[in-house]
């Protein structure tokens, strides 16, 4: 099973984890809509072979069923806005963490014979020391990345008191077709196909280390079916960084068209909450199970700039063009 299979990188390996044959459970956020997410783009003939679950990762039994006649599950259900993290922070610890306990509850006891949770890299905050390795201190610098630490932590203690099978997945900033215009490269990219005469972004100078979607999806697939990987947190991602401005001037250059940059003071996170410098040691990754990241920075962005134009009625700016 895939929670969180509506959302970006979840639909992804979905998609990813049908091809390899599996049969596979989507847990889908139960909505009035009855909009399944990302996974309502996906060709009909991939959907009809996936089962869909509609429920909240927040609620014990929903989950507890969802499971049931499964053997593995992929744990990417989760509040991923930073910026809403500052506001709401209650909904945070009720998704990332009650969730995450709920999954792994449920997990372990109905056999489950692996769990992979999803981590994120802002659980190391700025950077101490590069490249970030698993032994990085973990720093806690957005409420949402607090409530990520508190969701690797449960894992961790169900690994180490009930010895389930846990393998925590730490993607760094993960990127593509589909994802939420609340990151920064959706920022950039809807506003440069929608031909804005300006570019809006917010702070400049942090770097980020950009791996493709794919990749990402690849390595999950590949930590999921690794025993070393069992009871050990693993990085994803490229080991190569990028600061914000040169990422902007290349995405530019890739679409085609170089409007001014404007430093908008609504993008620009709290003082002391922004994490200055990612950057992956993805040396434990290919250790352990082969992985390495094999898109380039700029044919990973070509695609997903093609995608977007292709998309532009999905996206809104929120700036004049």
């Amino acid at each position: 099973m895939v929670t969180g299979a509506d959302g970006f990188i979840g639909s992804h390996l979905t998609e990813a984890l049908v091809a390899c044959g599996c049969r596979v459970r989507a847990f889908c956020y139960y909505n009035s809509f009855g909009s399944r997410g990302w996974l309502d783009s996906v060709p009909a003939s991939l959907l009809e072979q996936i089962d869909v679950f509609m429920g909240d990762v927040r609620d014990p039994n929903g989950m507890r069923e969802a499971l049931r006649g499964t053997d593995a599950v992929f744990h990417l259900a989760a509040l991923i806005g930073i910026p809403f993290s500052y506001h709401s922070p209650d909904s945070y610890i009720d998704t990332n963490v009650r969730g995450t306990l709920n999954v792994l509850q449920a997990a372990r006891d109905l056999g489950l014979a692996r769990v992979v949770v999803t981590s994120t890299s802002e659980v190391y905050g700025t950077a101490r020391y590069v490249p970030i390795d698993e032994k990085h201190p973990l720093q806690g610098q957005s409420p949402y990345s607090a409530s990520k630490i508190g969701a690797d932590k449960l894992a961790e203690s169900f690994h180490r008191c009930f010895d389930l099978p846990v393998v925590t997945v730490r993607p760094f900033n993960t990127y593509g077709p589909r994802q939420s215009a609340r990151a920064v490269i959706p920022t950039i990219v809807s506003q440069l196909v929608a031909g804005a005469s300006r570019l809006h972004l917010g702070a400049l100078n942090p770097t980020r280390d950009l791996t493709y979607v794919s990749d990402t999806v690849a390595g999950f697939i590949a930590l999921a079916g690794c025993d070393e990987a069992v009871g050990r947190e693993v990085n994803l991602g490229t080991g190569h960084e990028i600061s914000i401005v040169d990422l902007a001037s290349l995405l530019c250059d890739v679409v085609g068209a170089h409007p001014a940059v404007v430093v908008d003071d609504e993008r620009v996170r709290p003082a002391r909450s922004e994490v200055e410098r990612l950057v992956s040691d993805p040396s434990l990754a290919s250790a352990l199970c082969g992985w390495k990241a094999a898109t380039s920075l700029r044919q990973g962005l070509a695609v997903t700039a093609d995608w977007f134009r292709a998309n532009q009625s999905r996206y809104t700016t929120g700036y004049e063009v």
